[in-house]
């Protein structure tokens, strides 16, 4: 039996990001850059007004007020997506939409609410001084033709997707999602669509884990179930090497039937089958072919807590990410908790801010390994050291929050 950590650092060690591909922009949200993005053009690619209004010189408008307003001349009307034609003179201006090139001879924008029009817009009453660039939005300003914009290792999102747009970068280039193969195991396992008969249960945990895996950045593919023989299972995890990943459920404990360790050890190489933690201490972990695999155990809390613990953060390593943890604090305990001094606990509870600013955390049901009602109430594992076995309420615990992502606060 080996600590978490040390299983996460044979699980992490030999993990690399994968290929990358091209996707379109939109698609890029959320993955991981694997090379720069450089601006073709600059941005703004002229000086444009911010405002709909009136370009005019500032000498023409100084000393303007409602109580005695200025009159200019009205030479052109120049519309987002039109270019100027007529340079702006002494007591004269144009009229300007949001977003529309500034004319030559121009030095500020007045705002439609600062004007008033006269002879039918021939004439625009100015009632409002400016200063020199006011309301103009310069050539350039924001990104410099050339400029690297993005860069590798970013992780993409709404704005950034904004900017691709903005610098004509239609196919980002970002690491691949990795393909992970999911395997429960079991004779006793139906349908989800199936009504169990005697000894029968439904197989939720294939489910979970693909959410989990989608929740992650990945790509889930539900295979066929692997039965209890060393047969079948065999002919199952072979199909390890057409993925980047793969992770089964159930079969890697110590029972008659339990016969995933045996065939991993038959066509693949292990690592590790044990883990000092609970629950889930049968945590099996090795390569089959070349590709990662990982034997959850087969109760469907443990199956999370050891895909939150060891698989998450594969899944993000191939993707190209760093932060592979997600966000964890000191909380306060809302009551006793008892556990066994052995290993490590990782509990599922309810944590909640105080007006003060502490965090305090409640177990969030039973916490049998067996039951997800817990698990779906928890928004994060309390998290209880190896050597103690009695916390009492208002003492010091950490916790891993499952309702945030990677580096949020």
């Amino acid at each position: 039996m080996i600590s978490v950590e040390e299983a996460r650092r044979r699980v992490l060690e030999r993990i690399v990001a994968l290929d990358a591909e091209r996707v379109g922009a939109i698609d890029s949200l959320g993955r991981v850059l694997a090379a720069d993005i450089v601006s073709d053009i600059d941005v703004a690619p002229f000086d444009n007004s911010a405002m709909d209004g009136y370009a005019v010189r500032v000498a023409d408008v100084a000393g303007a007020s409602e109580d005695t307003p200025v009159r200019l001349r009205v030479v052109e009307h120049v519309a987002a997506g039109a270019f100027p034609e007529v340079p702006i003179g002494a007591g004269e201006a144009t009229r300007i939409m949001t977003g529309a090139p500034v004319p030559e001879g121009a030095e500020a924008v007045i705002m439609v609410e600062h004007t008033a029009e006269e002879g039918d817009g021939a004439v625009a009453v100015i009632m409002t001084s400016a200063r020199d660039g006011e309301n103009i939005r310069r050539k350039a300003e924001d990104v410099r033709s050339g400029e690297t914009v993005l860069t590798a290792g970013e992780i993409v999102g709404s704005a950034a997707v904004g900017l691709m747009a903005a610098v004509g970068c239609a196919e980002p280039l970002v690491h691949r999602r990795p393909r992970v193969a999911i395997v429960a195991t079991g004779d006793e396992l139906v349908a989800i669509d199936e009504y169990p008969g005697p000894g029968k249960i439904r197989n939720s945990n294939s489910y979970t884990l693909a959410a989990q895996v989608i929740d992650a950045g990945g790509e889930p593919f539900i295979l066929e179930v692997a039965r209890d023989t060393v047969v079948h299972t065999r002919a199952i995890l072979s199909q390890a090497p057409d993925y980047d990943l793969m992770v089964s459920t159930g079969g890697v404990s110590m029972g008659d039937y339990d016969v995933v360790r045996d065939v991993l050890e038959e066509i693949g190489d292990m690592d590790f089958w044990k883990v000092a933690m609970r629950p889930g201490a049968p945590q099996t972990h090795g390569t089959i072919g070349g590709t990662p695999f990982f034997g959850l155990p087969g109760n469907p809390t443990s199956t999370m807590v050891g895909f939150e613990l060891f698989v998450r953060p594969v899944v993000l390593k191939m993707q190209g990410h760093t932060a592979l943890d997600r966000p964890h604090h000191p909380v306060v305990l809302g009551h006793d908790v008892k556990k066994k001094a052995d290993r490590r606990y990782f509990l599922r509870a309810v944590t909640e801010r105080m007006p003060d600013g502490t965090y305090v955390a409640s177990l969030a049901g039973a916490q049998s390994s067996a039951m997800l009602t817990s698990m779906h109430r928890a928004n994060c594992l309390l998290v209880l050291p190896e050597g103690e076995t009695f916390f009492p309420a208002g003492s010091m615990a950490a916790c891993i929050r499952l309702d945030r992502k990677e580096g949020s606060e």
